[in-house]
């Protein structure tokens, strides 16, 4: 049953990505991977916020907890096209595009996930 949450959460998370990275072109533009950033971004604050409560209260039963981290912010999140734009840049010989998409996506993540931890530790009082 733990493995059919995780699949629905997967295919929510998926075609939240797949929404948000649309809304990002339209509105900004498909000069940098806006989209991919914001869900990375985002992703890691939640990520955070939900293992701090998870794993320091009965707030989140394991299996919520698998499901929303594994699956939704799993399916939402994408490592893998961060990795493709970021080394068609490079190919393409966009060094400043290439290297500002690590850099943003490094310390964006680094910082929404410490937010993230701070929030959820804000939200139980641990």
């Amino acid at each position: 049953m733990k493995t059919l949450w995780i699949g629905l959460g997967g295919a929510l998370g998926s075609i939240a990505r797949y929404q948000l990275d649309g809304w990002c072109q339209r509105r900004l533009g498909t000069s940098f991977p806006y989209g991919t950033l914001a869900v990375n971004l985002i992703g890691s604050f939640f990520i955070a916020v939900l293992m701090y409560v998870g794993l320091r209260t009965e707030l989140l039963p394991p299996t919520v907890r698998i499901a929303l981290t594994t699956g939704v912010i799993g399916g939402f999140t994408t490592y893998s096209t961060f990795n493709y734009e970021t080394l068609r840049y490079l190919q393409d010989g966009a060094w400043g595009l290439g290297v500002l998409n690590v850099a943003a996506t490094l310390a964006g993540c680094l910082v929404a996930g410490f937010i993230g931890w701070t929030a959820g530790r804000l939200l139980v009082g641990a």
